[in-house]
């Protein structure tokens, strides 16, 4: 089949086939984000608009906010689909980087096609092209290869049979996904080879579940027996394997109380007994507690990050670190008993190894007791107050007026420590994303995007401070334009909030992060006015000034969004230093001459590295 690079591409790009965890088949890659130039609109935007009626492409505003589409994309779909993002050569490929970065750190597919510079060299240097006086053959896609899982250089048409194959792997694997990155010079884009036919017959890419090796998994038996006071931690693992239903029937059987990670959010009904909240920094004071009294951790399906771990202070000294995860990579982290397999399969096996085996019920019963005083503590932060409402209280009515079926997003500063330790999942289900392996500033409305794009139930809404809506917006007006509703909740407290937070809290003087606490000229600077903003981007805009009216608001915006099929952004002013704190230590380099230098010191020494003997 003569084909020129980018049609064959393509071709292979709708072959591919999914089998969604519910067992649908679905397309593998079911969207691609495009921004054109002239390192891709010929070649790679000539095949695509040939093959428009089968590979939907949508037009984005910013190469970075595209990209952060295509992972909010794959993560509502639990990593069974892959977004795809292409940009042109220079400016519009390096924005894509943080992308990569975003979904490197979160464990999750991303495909990008940057163009790339001439391979022939005749007209350089080109528009856009970087030079590198030593090595010719470097280009600004090599920044790409810090945060890909797998990159190539496509230089020969011909090349793509073998490379298309292992892209494919790497975006389907459970232990080694991530974003791949084929870059591709705009005159290979055009050649044409007799491309084999059975490159482009339909290929349905089914989860792989690898199972354990049986010695180590009697290691982990032995290890669960002799406890006493065991502890079920859910990781992100346990959401792409489609493993909550089966953790938590393994966990009843037993007895052991449960905490959820960031990653893991929503996987276990918030009022189910053995529920103990969400682990770690911006998790709760109960899942602490039991986590400093466990004498035994089984980690599922987590790489165990600082804000889980509360760098490494939340456990006793002595506790014994069990791992299961698919990667042998982060199974092996912090000298656990490591467990390598598919969590659904290992945890099934291990569940028939277990026998009667059961905790002492006084200690199953303080996961329920535990978290019954951290929901007596966020009732009284969500109590209504006159004036602007803390992020608790917004926090608090989305979830009250949210369904089973909504989808909740958020990424960076407060926000992600308010829905971690506030939301209260109802249908057991994962239904929320929060970004938090980088805190990527701005994922919050593309990210949205990418997950009304996928989700065919409920509502999405996102949450997100004034600094993350002026770092990128330019995808509302995507969103809208593309016919895709969601609701954005902009929270404006004047700043970086949980920055200066952080800063004034080890005593650091207020400084760059509050705009009363910016340099200026003006003896009045400007205010954004966000709903204006917003409506300006073809959205629906909607104000709160306290709670009462955001409730009513919320419902609006909700209704108004999806009738309209377009996003929905409601700007409510909120109290820029009320927060969720469960109380636990998080290690940050404080100068000495701060007086926070006090409390870390005292705190560095309970910092514990385990290490298996």
């Amino acid at each position: 089949m003569k084909l020129t690079t980018a049609q064959a591409l393509v071709a292979w790009l709708i072959a591919q086939r999914s089998e969604t965890l519910d067992g649908r088949e679905a397309p593998l890659f079911p969207a691609v984000f495009a921004i054109f130039g002239h390192g891709n609109v010929l070649g790679l935007g000539t095949a695509l608009h040939e093959r428009r009626a089968e590979l939907p492409v949508w037009r984005g505003h910013a190469e970075e906010g595209m990209a952060l589409a295509a992972v909010g994309y794959a993560k509502a779909t639990h990593r069974r689909q892959v977004g795809v993002a292409t940009s042109s050569i220079g400016p519009g490929a390096l924005n894509m980087v943080t992308a990569a970065g975003v979904a490197h750190a979160n464990r999750l597919p991303l495909l990008l096609l940057p163009g790339d510079t001439f391979t022939g060299r005749a007209p350089d240097p080109v528009l856009q092209q970087v030079e590198h006086f030593g090595d010719p053959t470097v280009t600004v896609n090599d920044a790409f290869r810090a945060v890909s899982r797998y990159f190539d250089r496509v230089t020969r048409p011909e090349q793509l049979i073998a490379t298309l194959p292992q892209a494919a792997g790497v975006l389907t694997d459970p232990a080694d996904v991530g974003p791949v990155v084929l870059a591709l010079p705009q005159d290979v884009q055009a050649e044409t080879y007799d491309f084999p036919d059975t490159l482009f017959e339909p290929v349905l890419h089914r989860l792989t579940r690898p199972r354990p090796d049986h010695r180590a998994l009697a290691e982990a038996v032995a290890a669960l027996r002799a406890a006493h006071r065991p502890l079920l931690i859910l990781g992100g693992g346990v959401r792409y394997s489609g493993a909550g239903r089966t953790l938590l029937e393994f966990a009843e059987k037993h007895g052991i109380p449960i905490v959820e990670t960031t990653a893991g959010r929503t996987l276990v009904p918030h009022e189910h007994p053995l529920y103990a909240g969400p682990l770690g920094i911006t998790g709760s004071a109960s899942a602490n507690a039991m986590a400093a009294d466990a004498d035994l951790v089984l980690a599922v399906g987590t790489r165990l990050q600082d804000f889980t771990t509360a760098s490494w202070t939340v456990f006793a000294p002595d506790v014994r670190l069990v791992t299961i995860n698919v990667a042998r990579f982060d199974a092996l982290k912090h000298g656990a008993l490591a467990v390598v397999g598919d969590a659904e399969a290992t945890v099934c096996e291990l569940a028939g190894r277990m026998g009667k085996w059961r905790v002492d019920a006084e200690w199953t019963a303080r996961a329920a007791e535990q978290r019954g005083a951290w929901d007596a503590h966020i009732d009284e932060l969500r109590a209504p107050t006159p004036g602007a409402p803390s992020y608790a209280q917004v926090v608090g009515a989305v979830n009250d007026l949210s369904g089973p079926s909504d989808y909740v997003l958020t990424a960076s500063g407060g926000l992600p420590g308010e829905l971690v330790g506030g939301w209260r999942a109802t249908g057991g289900a994962p239904t929320m994303d929060v970004e938090y392996g980088f805190s990527c500033m701005g994922y919050e409305l593309a990210g949205a995007w990418g997950a009304a794009m996928a989700r065919t139930d409920g509502v999405v809404t996102t949450l997100l401070g004034d600094g993350s809506y002026l770092m990128l917006n330019s995808e509302l007006f995507s969103a809208a334009f593309a016919g895709h509703p969601f609701v954005a909740v902009v929270c404006d407290n004047d700043g970086y909030a949980v920055i200066a937070r952080l800063q004034e809290g080890q005593g650091g003087a207020p400084f760059n992060n509050f705009y009363a606490d910016c340099r200026t000229t003006r003896e009045q600077p400007p205010r954004v006015d966000f709903a204006a903003h917003a409506a300006a981007l073809g959205c629906a805009a909607f104000t709160a000034a306290d709670l009462d009216e955001f409730r009513d608001a919320y419902l609006r915006a909700r209704a108004t969004a999806m009738a309209q099929q377009r996003p929905a952004v409601l700007v409510v002013r909120t109290r820029p230093s009320s927060w969720t704190d469960a109380g636990a230590w998080w290690e940050v380099g404080v100068p000495e001459q701060l007086p926070g230098r006090a409390a870390y010191d005292e705190a560095k020494p309970r910092q514990v590295r385990y290490l298996r003997p």
